[in-house]
C-alpha cells in the first residue's frame, strides 16, 4: 500500500507541477520566464558555491573536533536545493525554499565539561574510587 502511494506522489507531482506552471503562465505570461530562468541560475549558483565550500567546512568541522557527516549533510541538503530550483516549476521552487529554511542537523560534538585547569583529561569516562568487599 505504501509503494503505490508513493508511487501515486511520483506521478502526481510532474502533472501538479505541469499544470500550475500552465496556470501561472496564462496569467503572467513571460514574467514567469524570466522567474525560472532567474531561479535556475540561483540554484546552479548555490551547487557551485556548495561545491567550493565543502572542504573547507569539512576541514573546520574536523578541527572543532565534529564529525564530518555534519559538514556532508549540511551540504548535501543545499545541493538538494539547487537541484530543486534548477528544475522548472512551482511546487519544486517552494521544497527548495523549505530544504534551504531548515537548519542543518547537529552531529557535532558534545559540550565538553572543563576540568579545573580548563582542559580535559584524556580518560575522563573512568569514575575512580576504592572499595572494599565485605564478605
Amino acid at each position: 500500500m505504501r509503494v503505490l502511494l508513493a508511487i501515486l506522489i511520483l506521478l502526481a507531482f510532474p502533472v501538479l507541477e505541469l499544470w500550475l506552471l500552465i496556470e501561472l503562465g496564462g496569467r503572467y505570461g513571460w514574467w514567469l520566464l524570466g522567474y525560472l530562468i532567474l531561479v535556475a541560475i540561483l540554484g546552479w549558483r548555490l551547487i557551485i558555491d556548495e561545491k567550493l565550500f565543502l572542504f573547507t567546512r569539512m576541514a573546520q568541522t574536523l578541527r572543532e573536533g565534529g564529525t564530518p557527516a555534519r559538514a556532508l549533510f549540511g551540504s548535501a541538503k543545499n545541493v538538494i536545493a539547487g537541484i530543486l530550483l534548477i528544475l522548472p516549476g512551482i511546487i519544486s521552487d517552494a521544497l527548495a525554499a523549505i530544504l534551504l529554511l531548515v537548519p542543518a542537523p547537529r552531529l557535532g560534538r558534545r559540550k565538553q565539561q572543563a576540568g579545573p585547569n580548563g582542559s580535559r583529561a584524556a580518560n575522563d569516562d573512568v569514575i575512580e574510587g576504592e572499595y572494599r568487599r565485605e564478605d
